[in-house]
This record gives C-alpha cells, structure tokens and sequence, in this order.
C-alpha cells in the first residue's frame, strides 16, 4: 500500500515551500555530495502522529514562459491528480485575493479533501485575518506561521484526519517489486512488454506515450515478481506535456512503491542530464538499482563499444559505482535473458542481514590496516558496529566521539563494508553514533 500524499497548493509567495521544509525538515537531507545527486526538493516524506506520508511542493512545478495564471491552475490540478489530501495555503498578511479565489474554485471540482492554512500569522493579534478567509468555502482557515513553526501541529492534525486507515501491502514479502524510470522515449513500456512477452501497454516511437499505471503480478522461475509501471503523463491537456517535473514526480512515486528500480537509458542516444537525475532519487530513496541499457541492437558496434558505454557510464553515474550495468534490446530480446537473475540478485542483497560477530570482524580488520584518524591528540575509538535495518541494508558504528570521524575514514569502513559481502546493486548507510547514546 503505497503512502498518502498531500500537495501544498497556492498562488507565489505565500510560503509553500517554507511549509514544504517543514513538514519534512532534515528528513530530505542529500545523501551523496557527489555530481548528479539531485538537490531538487519538490516532493518528500512527512510524518506525523505515526502517520507517514508523501509532500508535494507544486511551486516547483513550472511551465517555462507560461503566464502565472496558467502555471497556477496547472499547479492546482496536477495536486487534485497526485494527491490523497490537498493543503491550501495563502497569506494572512495580504489578505483573500482575487488569486486565491481562483485556486479555490478549481479546488471545488476537486472530489479531494482540502485544509486551508493562512500563513504568517505570526501572533495572537493577527489572528482576526482569518476570518475573512471563511468566504472560499473550504472550511475552518488554521493560522500557521512557517518561519515561526506556529500553528505546524494543528494543521498537520487535520491534514492527517483525512487519512484512510492504512493497508497491509497485497504482495507478500517475497515478491519483488520493480519499476522502469527514465526519461521519455527510451523504451520503457517495449521493456515491460518484452519481459511480460504480451502487448501489455502503448508502444510508440513518440515520446511520452504511456497513459496510465497498473502494477502487473508475474512468476518466472518460482520467484513472483510485480512492475510497477511508471506511467508518465496522463494524457489531460498540453499543459502535462509542458513540464518535467510531472513525469519525475511519477518516477518518484513509482519508486517509493519499489524495491529495485531499472534505471533505463537509450543506447542510441546515450547519456544526457535528465538522467542523471532521475536516477538520483532512487539512490537518495534506498532502493536496489539496475541500469539499464535499452536499444542496444540499433547501436553500430565493436569490440570495444560496450567497455566504452560502461565507462562513460561510471563517470557520469558516480553514485551508482554499486549499480550492476545490463545492455538489452527489448524489440529483439537481445540479452533480455540477463534481466530477471539480476534483478532478483540484487533485490537479496538489498534484503541481506550480516551477523553482528562478521561484520566486526571486517571493522576490526580495516581498523588495523588503516588506524581511525585522531585530532588535537584524540583518536577516533570504535568501539563495536551492528546492523540496524535492511531495504537498504544500514550499519551503525558506535564509538567515544562522532565529531572525530572524518568522512572519508567512514567511506574507507563503508567500502570494505560493500567490498566483504559484495552489496552488489544496493546503496549501503553507515551512520556513527557514540557509544552511551540509545
């Protein structure tokens, strides 16, 4: 069962995105500082009164030179599509605006429920602002001030309260959940149709011409598996077709539902930007990946073309050294064969539990091959480390004092880590804690 989502609506500069980092504060810290990672913070996770949840942030959504009336209503729509609860901001300072009753009225056709939360209120005196905020017809107005953090709880209470009861997942644990991310036009939906062997979804040379998302339950091998297609742009008006970010925002969701993610890329066109991106947040989500090199028969090739695609890959995918690299076809099942053992090899891996006594036993190697780093006098001491959770497989090093780790003493314990029990295909967290705290 995927997580509820909530996207923060609302007309240019009434804080959005100031309530956007709160509600998912330090949660969307960036993992790696390496080139390609994305700094994009349009959507993240939220939690609250053991509700966890997704947050979109649709004044990142921008449609190039658009008037702002456009962008708005494509904004509000795109929340009515993606979200499960849609939270409404305006200013209390500027007062009900001509803008905002225009966001409320595509908010009307909306069967979703919305909370409407006036910004900058920043204390008890201008609380009677909300008043006049009871005219849109949305319900009781919550003062909030998100610069202050006033008002967060509340709102956030009644952003829950929408919630439907939580499901248990329909898949059991043992099934393999995967999606295809990757910029239009690079074969996703032949690559689903290829692996399922049945003309599954629309297949088109033009880019962007998946409607729609069904997850898709097969077997092979004894091993059960599901695709979660990332269906891209749901065919609505131009105004889809007009913005990246509504197809990386369905990445992302297909992502979270995942547990390995193909990163595809076309063989033919090779590496561009948009790439780079969109495989960043699956990295920055945990997930197991595979990248994928799609349209590799339509490639002139010699001996050394697939040494040399896989370089250049490495280099422009620093982040993803772990990730396996699989070149296919899916119009002529070239390799295709390949596909499924390494998807299914790296979602074990993304699922491995090391003892506790072996992988002390790697630490206490690496440490006296390389002694920890010591300042002004004081050595690093690591005491012990233990694994606390899988799906990505995350490690915690207890020692006397965090400040003394440097980074890249803790890359050195991460890579012989990832060197001992291979790792291969998923991200690993080694985090430092000292060793009174719980």
């Amino acid at each position: 069962m995927s997580k509820p989502t909530v996207a923060i609506v609302g007309r240019p500069n009434v804080g959005k995105s100031t309530i956007f980092n709160r509600i998912v504060g330090e949660r969307l810290a960036i993992v790696e500082d390496m080139p390609g990672v994305t700094r994009d913070r349009l959507y993240g996770p939220g939690e609250w009164l053991n509700y966890t949840f997704n947050v979109i942030d649709t004044g990142g959504i921008e449609l190039g030179d658009e008037p702002l009336r456009v962008q708005m209503r494509a904004q509000a729509q795109i929340a009515m599509d993606e979200a499960d609860v849609i939270l409404f901001i305006v200013d209390g300072k500027d007062g009900l605006t001509h803008a905002d009753e225009e966001v409320a009225q595509i908010l009307y056709r909306s069967d979703k429920p919305v909370v409407l939360g006036v910004n900058k209120i920043d204390n008890f005196k201008q609380r009677e602002n909300l008043y006049e905020f009871y005219s849109l017809g949305l319900g009781d107005p919550i003062g909030i001030s998100g610069s202050h953090g006033i008002g967060i709880g509340d709102l956030l209470d009644s952003v829950v309260s929408h919630f439907e009861q939580e499901e248990k997942d329909e898949y059991d644990e043992t099934t393999i959940k995967f999606s295809l991310i990757g910029r239009p036009n690079v074969g996703k939906s032949s690559l689903v149709n290829a692996i399922l062997g049945e003309e599954r979804v629309i297949v088109s040379d033009i880019a962007g011409t998946t409607r729609d998302a069904i997850d898709t339950p097969f077997t092979r091998d004894n091993q059960e598996y599901v695709i979660i297609d990332t269906a891209g742009i749901r065919k609505r008006g131009k105004v889809y077709e007009k913005t990246e970010k509504y197809s990386v925002l369905r990445a992302q969701k297909a992502i979270e539902g995942s547990d390995v993610v193909l990163v595809v890329i076309n063989g033919e066109e090779g590496i561009i930007e948009q790439d780079k991106k969109i495989a960043g947040y699956a990295h920055e989500a945990g997930r197991a990946i595979v990248i994928v090199v799609n349209k590799w028969d339509a490639v002139e090739k010699d001996t050394k073309t697939m040494d040399q695609f896989k370089r250049k890959i490495r280099e422009q995918f620093q982040y993803l050294s772990y990730a396996p690299i699989v070149f296919l076809s899916a119009k002529t099942k070239q390799k295709l064969v390949n596909l499924l053992p390494t998807i299914q090899m790296v979602a074990e891996n993304h699922a491995m539990r090391i003892q506790t006594s072996l992988l002390n036993d790697v630490i206490n190697d690496a440490t006296a091959i390389t002694p920890p780093p010591s300042d002004k006098g004081k050595r690093l001491k690591i005491y012990y480390a233990t694994q606390v959770s899988v799906k990505p497989p995350a490690f915690v090093l207890f020692v006397n004092d965090p400040e003394l780790m440097h980074f890249s003493y803790q890359r050195y314990l991460e890579n012989k880590i990832r060197d001992t029990f291979g790792f291969i295909g998923t991200p690993i967290r080694v985090m430092v804690r000292r060793k009174n705290e719980q």
